[in-house]
């Protein structure tokens, strides 16, 4: 039996998350909540299995975060206009299977994934930006689930904002950030990627160079993988085993398993099956924690809708530009702001971006058809950025200019890592070759 398919029976053993003490809901509020529940389920998955449906959704959810900004929810169909939604991954081993370690010594609470998608408001293109967790950033004031102030910080690290004020925090930072409302933010822990791998029936992707990371137990020859549960979850933390072995291969390797997994939810048409999406629903309110108004079947399937008819090639992966640097005696890296403002008016202009740079550390493009195979992008050393020294709200004057394409695309400049979708690339392993 090999490693890979040991590892894929083990995660049907791990546990699903275990919570603390939930706020004791009211029978109007869970009245409300079954109500529309069974209405969206009647409406996307058929009356055969609404009564079901709404009954396991209004018992499973996890309690939302409340934000400081809100959405309308409007009837089950696309969603109105555009969309921005914060994903964050938690690094605590809270409520975790123990093999993952013991929560009271292997970490703290961090983001160490930041996230943000960003739909279109006429739902013509989708981008996805990674924010390196080592990125230092201003913070502004957050209040904490529990009601505890943080007062505003400059120069602190994005991946620290989570245990300052909790979600809610770590949205403000990267509105801040980035100046766009973000009215939708979820948080996923271990287990909540195993299951929602689960949920999506696994993902194929491609290694060009052979992975091997002890620390995670990842260790993938070149070729196609299918991953899923723990294989999916360890594949997407490794660091060590890609790239230069730093958080920035490891988000342009996340992109792999990203870009494969849009192209997987298309060509299975999974985002018109309702059972999929009632599957992948449900895996996301048990195992996530929601914003108040993500938190519901009909937000969920409506930006699910939304995505179903996006071409893959205007659905782009970016990383936040930045440079190698260091702040307060830390190392790190420091956002480039002449690059991140292009990005980000395209963004908040809702045009749609081209990509000029290359995919980054972990991954290199790859033909389709020999997918593994030695190819001169693989063997190529990954481009380097020289350090920066200068403090992370001094301008950086970019390298490229905001012109459209002839298709109305804005080219971003080349310091602007990432791919899109329709783009088929490989996980740049680092193993040393056998002897």
């Amino acid at each position: 039996m090999s490693p890979a398919h040991q590892r894929s029976q083990q995660s049907a053993a791990v546990p699903g998350a275990r919570h603390g003490r939930l706020r004791k809901s009211s029978p109007w509020l869970t009245g409300i909540k079954a109500t529309a529940a069974a209405l969206a389920v009647v409406m996307v998955s058929g009356a055969g299995v609404a009564a079901y449906a709404a009954w396991d959704i209004v018992n499973t959810a996890k309690p939302s975060v409340t934000l400081s900004n809100t959405a309308e929810v409007p009837p089950i169909d696309e969603i109105k206009g555009g969309v921005n939604l914060l994903l964050v991954g938690s690094d605590s081993r809270q409520g975790q299977d123990p093999s993952f370690g013991d929560p009271t010594k292997e970490t703290g609470v961090l983001n160490d994934v930041t996230m943000l998608l960003h739909i279109s408001e006429d739902h013509s293109a989708a981008s996805v930006v990674s924010f390196p967790r080592d990125m230092f950033v201003d913070v502004p004031e957050c209040v904490g689930p529990d009601g505890q102030k943080y007062p505003a910080m400059r120069s602190a690290k994005i991946n620290s904002t989570l245990a300052r004020g909790g979600l809610a925090c770590t949205v403000s930072t990267v509105e801040k950030l980035t100046n766009l409302s973000i009215p939708f933010a979820a948080e996923v822990q271990f287990n909540g990627v195993i299951e929602l791998s689960n949920a999506v029936g696994g993902v194929e992707v491609c290694v060009a160079q052979e992975i091997s990371d002890r620390y995670t137990g990842t260790f993938l020859e070149p070729g196609m993988h299918n991953l899923q549960g723990l294989d999916a979850l360890q594949f997407l933390r490794t660091r060590h085993g890609v790239g230069d072995g730093s958080d920035l291969g490891r988000i342009s390797n996340q992109q792999v398993f990203l870009s494969a997994l849009v192209r997987e939810l298309k060509d299975s048409a999974t985002l018109s099956d309702p059972t999929k999406l009632f599957s992948i629903a449900k895996a996301a309110v048990s195992n996530m924690t929601l914003s108040s108004n993500l938190n519901n079947i009909n937000t969920m399937v409506q930006i699910a809708l939304a995505l179903k008819a996006i071409p893959l090639e205007q659905v782009v992966f970016v990383q936040y530009p930045n440079a190698l640097g260091s702040s307060g005696g830390q190392s790190g890296v420091l956002p480039l702001k002449g690059p991140a403002d292009e990005l980000f008016a395209a963004i908040s202009g809702d045009k749609p971006i081209s990509l000029s740079g290359d995919t980054g550390l972990g991954s290199v493009k790859e033909d389709p058809a020999t997918p593994g195979a030695p190819t001169e992008s693989a063997t190529q050393a990954p481009a380097t950025q020289a350090p920066a020294t200068q403090a992370p709200a001094t301008p950086d004057a970019g390298t490229g200019t905001l012109a459209p394409t002839d298709g109305g695309a804005v080219v971003l400049p080349p310091s602007v890592q990432g791919q899109t979708a329709g783009e088929f690339t490989c996980s740049a392993g680092n193993a040393k070759p056998k002897r």
